[in-house]
């Protein structure tokens, strides 16, 4: 392999020829040989868009010659569309500023550019502090990277996939809402809905989730840029913060705002732990939907078996014709991930010591994967299971008929002690509701028929 020689302020590093960073990405691959977590695409992007914005900014206030601009602009663009993204090789176990990722990004704009103006018959050369970093630090690009990348990465792609799975459940709920079945609470048999009814929870939860997650985002599009290093602006100009806050929102056509206090928004990440909770909240729904369809789709002859799922894939190596809700069980264990990562973005959240927390990276190592996480198992989720959910209704019917919960509709006839009677009567003689009203002397048959509509109990007066 061949190499070049790289400087900076401890020195010499010997770094890839064909690489474009320098020596401070080259000393942190030494330095944490720790894990295979790589720092997330989306953030690597994130900070390409701020340095674009950066360089924008620092040339409208005079700080900044503009083909230097140029090049830095010309230089993020590639690292945006995915151009260079061999040359980001650095692990989210690093300093917890961020640091070594802000400079990787520096350092390969700086190439890049130089290569750049050098094309263009320029003699500038882009210089990764002075240039690429001009008006910035670590501890305020870092959390400003975070911030955008959450933002596209919520607005982008885990809103549309929770808007594709609420599109399929709308019209399940729909289609089914005539269909009559049995309830259930704590596992055990309740007063009657319908199956439209029963996937109308469903899909409110997604909307509410929607609804959580869009409301967090407000908070999460404050930008920590400005600060520098601890939140005083050194180094920057007056209106640097608002002036590349406002070419953030250009590039990416999403509405950020400067944070107002900056000391805030390099030692606390509160807006990420409130954002992520409602991936949380999303992840508990998910939990909660995907339980109700193995559940229900159970058996196919010793469970459930109210409704039918698609048959994906064999079940078993060994029991022939076995299938399985892989579905449900693929976004359960995405879930369970989730909650977890919500833990650790907490925990890591709770550690800003004075001015700054230097838990940054774990905390958006653990967004980018709740947020691709989740979006990926409702698509799939949806595309696979719940798209083809079918009632059974020779089933529903079925337990509809020999639920005794549906005595529930007597109490305003006979009292609730009556009913309980004829429920208890109706279980130990293994007989049915109207059959056991008829024997106590309780009801007629005609009685009990204008009594007991499982429709009418699903539409109550």
């Amino acid at each position: 392999m061949e190499y070049r020689v790289e400087k900076d302020t401890l020195g010499e590093m010997k770094v890839p020829a064909d690489k474009y960073w320098g020596a401070q990405t080259q000393r942190s691959k030494q330095n944490f040989p720790i894990g295979n977590e790589t720092m997330p695409d989306e953030v690597i992007k994130a900070f390409a868009i701020l340095k674009k914005s950066a360089a924008r900014a620092n040339h409208e206030l005079d700080l900044l010659e503009k083909e230097r601009a140029d090049a830095i602009a010309h230089a993020a663009d590639q690292i945006i569309d995915g151009k260079l993204d061999e040359h980001f090789p650095l692990v989210v176990w690093q300093t917890g500023s961020g640091t070594q990722s802000n400079m990787n990004v520096n350092e390969v704009i700086a190439h890049a550019g130089s290569m750049w103006l050098k094309e263009q018959g320029s003699e500038a050369r882009l210089h990764p502090n002075d240039d690429v970093n001009k008006s910035q630090s670590s501890n305020d690009t870092y959390p400003t990277a975070m911030h955008i990348a959450i933002v596209l990465k919520l607005e982008d792609i885990v809103l549309p996939a929770i808007q594709t799975m609420k599109q399929t459940l709308n019209e399940k709920m729909n289609a089914f809402q005539e269909v009559v079945k049995i309830g259930r609470t704590h596992l055990q048999d309740a007063t009657p809905l319908t199956l439209g009814q029963e996937i109308s929870g469903w899909h409110r939860m997604l909307e509410k989730s929607e609804q959580m997650i869009e409301e967090s985002m407000h908070h999460v599009k404050h930008l920590a840029i400005g600060g520098t290093a601890v939140g005083t602006g050194l180094n920057a100009h007056p209106d640097f913060a608002e002036t590349v806050t406002k070419a953030i929102s250009q590039v990416t056509g999403k509405e950020f705002i400067s944070a107002p206090n900056k000391f805030h928004s390099l030692t606390s990440h509160d807006e990420a732990v409130f954002a992520h909770g409602a991936l949380k909240g999303l992840a508990a729904d998910l939990m909660k939907i995907a339980n109700d369809v193995r559940w229900l789709a159970s058996g196919p002859r010793c469970g459930i078996g109210e409704i039918s799922i698609p048959a994906n894939e064999p079940g078993s190596s060994i029991m022939p014709g076995k299938v399985n809700p892989t579905q449900s069980e693929a976004i359960t264990m995405a879930a369970t991930q989730v909650m977890g990562n919500d833990a650790t973005i907490g925990f890591a959240a709770s550690q800003g010591n004075f001015e700054l927390n230097v838990f940054k990276p774990v905390i958006a190592y653990n967004f980018m994967q709740s947020s691709q996480l989740l979006a990926d198992s409702i698509q799939s989720f949806n595309e696979r299971c719940v798209q083809g959910i079918e009632p059974n209704y020779e089933q529903i019917d079925k337990y509809l008929r020999d639920s005794l919960m549906l005595v529930t509709a007597l109490n305003p006839y006979i009292g609730y002690e009556n009913a309980a009677t004829i429920a208890k009567k109706a279980f130990s003689d293994d007989s049915t509701l109207k059959e056991a009203a008829v024997k106590l002397d309780l009801l007629t048959e005609e009685q009990f028929d204008d009594y007991v509509n499982p429709k009418e109990m699903t539409y109550p007066k």
